[in-house]
């Protein structure tokens, strides 16, 4: 048997747990199947096999003769293979050839004048670049289009056995083997249609063109600016490593068994993550349900023992994160002290203070004692804090509002913060544009001071916060932010941990109110209920998460870190074999 093959294969199967934990692990392993497929390293070569050199003779014959049948076209002629172009040794028996030296056709579709207005409910199937996947044809959605339309592109016809490759898009790459009973179709210009000479190589040609090695090669020789096709006779030209027949059959034979194993790790680890979701669910459960901080300690020292199994994957410690906000804002996080000053009376002073004008023109309720409907609170807050509004918390004479609509941007002008600056808790202060100075100026009231909070009001970062730096003061925002000037009296962060929480995004996406929105309302932002400490215990309050978000992202990076290594080690298992 030739070097490698049964070695690899062997440490593969070793190395299947070790893959499946890391990050992306299954898809790795594919990768990794198909790479020692193709370079001879899967299964044991048999000196016995008809050597490849026999059957690319049988295939040029092949082609000769339906040359002289007028069945097919003279090819170019080829440039011939240097030592430089190979990329890896072949095992003995292989043979380097080109695509086009396998194929009786290379060709791209068309799509029909008019585009989506040829097509019809019933007729001809016509294929474009979503229907190709490398698991086969997809046909939900198909396109279809007339006889008539059909007959007008001959040469774009699809049949049984053949390859089809997407040559641009998004999808570029894709391929897939065209089933033996298929009917017939057609196939747009994203399309080529690589018909072999013989069917018999398309098994094996199909994990050659999926491969690492030719994958890589696709990018590499895209054509245009925007880097995103790729030419018929790049695709010709491209390198294939072709083995004895024989030999053929029984790596394909070994990847679709392989492939099985990873079909299985992926939906043992789709149940594994719903179990474990289910059980992390369970058991933060069991935290938020705690009515004391005492009692909380109690429940957090039974959830810890199942710490190490629950927080396996970023996604629990992410989940574990949100439980400690929503912890925090139910007073829940830290012990209260009788001796300070409730927050009713804190927040009844700043109020005191507010004109009538200011009372009028923001319709709050706090000043009257009605802080929040009774199906506005979501939980009870312990006996010294108390329901707020967010326009209660503003410093004096401002207003929770948004900014600048339709700005002017311009080279040089006022700074003008939109969502996409908001990522990561802060303001990408490079990136933020310019309004002219003219327009930013007509919205005196969210001119930017430095500690405002900015909060993204809709689209995909809906929720989003961060504070203003220094070096923004005097810019602006536009209509699809929130300024939030907090009085200084309260705790700043506390305040944005409260719009952080999970109680504070549901508000912003409306969950609270019974329908999902793809944004909040600036007067529904307005009203939307603080549960307000004491000034004192909203430090404490913020000094335990900070500590605890700490040690959330702590253990993110050693999960990282130990994924990595499981990957590494799990690589390490079959590279010597590999290379060899």
């Amino acid at each position: 048997a030739g070097r490698g093959g049964r070695g690899v294969s062997g440490l593969l199967l070793q190395a299947f747990d070790r893959f499946a934990q890391a990050p992306g692990g299954v898809a790795r392993l594919r990768e990794l199947i198909l790479s020692l497929a193709v370079r001879g390293k899967l299964v044991p070569q048999d000196p016995s096999d008809e050597p490849a050199s026999v059957l690319l003779q049988r295939i040029r014959a092949e082609k000769e003769r339906l040359l002289a049948e007028g069945k097919i076209k003279r090819d170019k002629p080829l440039p011939p293979i240097s030592e430089q172009e190979k990329p890896f040794d072949l095992p003995e028996g292989w043979e380097w050839v080109r695509l086009s030296d396998l194929t009786q056709k290379i060709g791209a579709g068309s799509t029909p004048l008019g585009g989506r207005e040829v097509y019809v409910s019933k007729g001809i199937k016509f294929l474009r670049s979503q229907n190709v996947w490398n698991d086969g044809l997809r046909l939900d959605g198909v396109a279809y289009i007339k006889p008539e339309t059909h007959a007008k592109m001959r040469s774009t016809v699809v049949i049984s056995n053949d390859l089809l490759f997407n040559i641009t898009g998004a999808s570029i790459g894709r391929c897939a083997v065209v089933p033996v009973d298929f009917d017939e179709a057609n196939v747009s210009q994203h399309v080529t249609i690589v018909r072999t000479v013989s069917p018999a190589l398309n098994a094996f040609l199909h994990k050659v063109l999926v491969s690492r090695h030719v994958q890589q090669a696709v990018m590499d020789v895209q054509v245009g600016v925007s880097r995103e096709g790729l030419s018929i006779a790049k695709l010709g030209l491209f390198l294939t490593p072709l083995p004895p027949v024989e030999e053929q059959s029984r790596i394909v034979t070994r990847v679709d068994e392989l492939m099985r194993l990873c079909d299985a790790l992926e939906a043992k680890g789709q149940l594994e993550a719903e179990q474990h979701t289910r059980l992390l669910d369970t058991l933060l459960s069991t935290l938020t349900d705690s009515a004391t901080p005492e009692e909380l300690a109690a429940n957090w020292q039974r959830v810890a023992e199942h710490f190490d199994l629950l927080l396996d994957r970023p996604e629990a410690v992410d989940a574990l994160e949100q439980t400690i906000l929503l912890l925090a804002v139910r007073g829940l996080l830290v012990l209260h002290a009788a001796t300070e000053e409730p927050a009713i009376e804190t927040l009844s002073r700043l109020l005191a203070k507010r004109t009538n004008e200011e009372r009028d023109s923001t319709k709050t309720r706090a000043d009257r004692g009605e802080a929040a409907s009774e199906d506005e609170r979501p939980f009870v807050l312990p006996p010294v804090w108390v329901w707020a509004q967010a326009q209660d918390l503003t410093a004096p004479s401002t207003i929770i509002t948004y900014g600048v609509l339709k700005p002017e941007w311009v080279d040089v002008g006022v700074p003008t913060v939109r969502v996409q600056d908001i990522q990561a808790g802060s303001i990408l202060v490079d990136q933020v544009g310019q309004c002219s100075t003219a327009r930013a100026e007509k919205f005196v009231r969210t001119k930017l001071s430095e500690g405002d909070l900015l909060i993204a009001k809709d689209g995909a970062t809906l929720g989003k916060t961060a504070f203003v730096p220094k070096s923004l003061e005097g810019g602006n925002i536009t209509q699809h932010v929130l300024r939030f000037s907090i009085a200084s009296i309260f705790d700043h962060d506390y305040v944005r941990l409260v719009i952080d929480s999970p109680h504070g995004q549901a508000w912003m996406r409306g969950e609270t109110q019974g329908v999902a929105l793809p944004g909040v309302n600036v007067g529904d932002f307005r009203r939307m209920p603080i549960p307000l400490p004491p000034v004192a215990e909203q430090a404490r309050i913020v000094a335990r998460v900070t500590e605890l978000r700490r040690l959330c992202a702590d253990l993110r990076q050693r999960l990282a870190a130990s994924q990595a290594t499981q990957f590494r080690l799990a690589e390490a298992l079959v590279e010597s074999a590999a290379s060899a």
